[in-house]
């Protein structure tokens, strides 16, 4: 009787289990602060996205340019991308990132494809040999910018990309010897606390970066002191958004203060922020009436919490409300 008992109590707190803790990826370099992943295969296969984006992905892969380019290396993105995590660090002018992407691939024809290429268009595409490893320099036309990228194929089951050619070195290094995660504790323990099963999330340590964050004098919003907003904006340590695409879209939104002092004060500037967009909402059916459906679930779902020492906001938005805003319901 006792062991039938311990094992329905195991059953019961394994199925209540709300998430899975994420993996660190140990390409990331130490030198990361923020944290994005992007769950490509769960998003595909949704079925907010198969019934309303699935169709649009499809046509724009089609483009003559793309669909010649993924047909010459061999890359379906919608069956051998299963998944990409991003680390980034380093200011708004001089941005610094790690791509690692990952799925099926054939790194001899994809290294061999990307060889021609360089070859036909070699003022877009160079191949960089650095040891013994093969890297490709990017640099986009008709981008907002013209710096390059470099990317190169770690495995049948990895690609890496950077924005410079020693960060994907280090990348590929990494990924060969298979050490351990360098990303710092308390950044690793943001990431750990995430939900693998999301559709993509993104973390960083944001403790000292608004400290100087002046909002306009004139900043006119009801309910909120723009003088106080500023110095709870200072008092955030963390934030972290997690985006679940299922049979229907939900976001959640948390921001790690210094203490629940400053959450709770944090706390009552968010909810007076949320009672002032559900006021406005209307106004925008009145310009967009297709867009009612939305709307009236953004009302009823936008809410906000403290607990301890966070702030979350979340919002739903089913796919019924997304299929009459967009005129592919039924």
């Amino acid at each position: 009787m006792f062991r039938r008992l311990m094992a329905g109590a195991a059953l019961a707190v394994a199925f209540a289990a709300p998430v899975r803790a994420a993996e660190i990826d140990p390409i990331l370099p130490a030198e990361t602060e923020s944290v994005m992943f992007v769950n490509v295969r769960q998003i595909i296969d949704s079925e907010v996205v198969k019934k309303f984006a699935l169709g649009q992905i499809k046509q724009a892969l089609q483009g003559n340019d793309a669909q010649k380019m993924l047909k010459d290396l061999g890359l379906d993105p919608l069956k051998d991308v299963d998944r990409a995590t991003v680390g980034q660090w380093g200011s708004a002018e001089e941005m610094n990132y790690v791509v690692v992407i990952n799925g099926k691939f054939n790194p001899e024809k994809l290294n061999s494809a990307a060889a021609e290429h360089a070859k036909a268009k070699s003022d877009e595409l160079s191949v960089l040999e650095e040891g013994k490893y093969k890297i490709f320099k990017f640099t986009p036309k008709n981008a907002q910018s013209d710096k390059p990228v470099f990317a190169a194929v770690a495995s049948e089951k990895t690609i890496v990309a950077g924005s410079d050619k020693k960060l994907v070195v280090a990348a590929l290094t990494a990924a060969e010897k298979g050490t351990k995660s360098a990303l710092k504790k308390d950044l690793a323990a943001l990431v750990l606390k995430q939900d693998e099963k999301a559709s993509m999330f993104a973390c960083a340590l944001i403790e000292g970066k608004a400290d100087n964050l002046q909002l306009p004098p004139n900043l006119n919003i009801p309910g909120v002191d723009g003088a106080k907003l500023s110095k709870q904006l200072a008092k955030i340590t963390s934030a972290a958004m997690t985006l679940r695409v299922t049979d229907e879209v939900g976001l959640e939104v948390a921001m790690g203060m210094k203490d629940t002092d400053s959450a709770d004060e944090f706390g009552d500037t968010v909810s007076n922020l949320i009672g002032t967009v559900k006021q406005f909402l209307p106004f925008l059916t009145a310009q967009q009436p297709q867009a009612k459906p939305v709307v009236d679930e953004l009302t009823k779902t936008l809410k906000s919490k403290v607990k301890d020492k966070e702030v979350m906001l979340t919002l739903k938005i089913s796919a019924d409300a997304i299929g009459k805003a967009t005129g592919g319901g039924d």
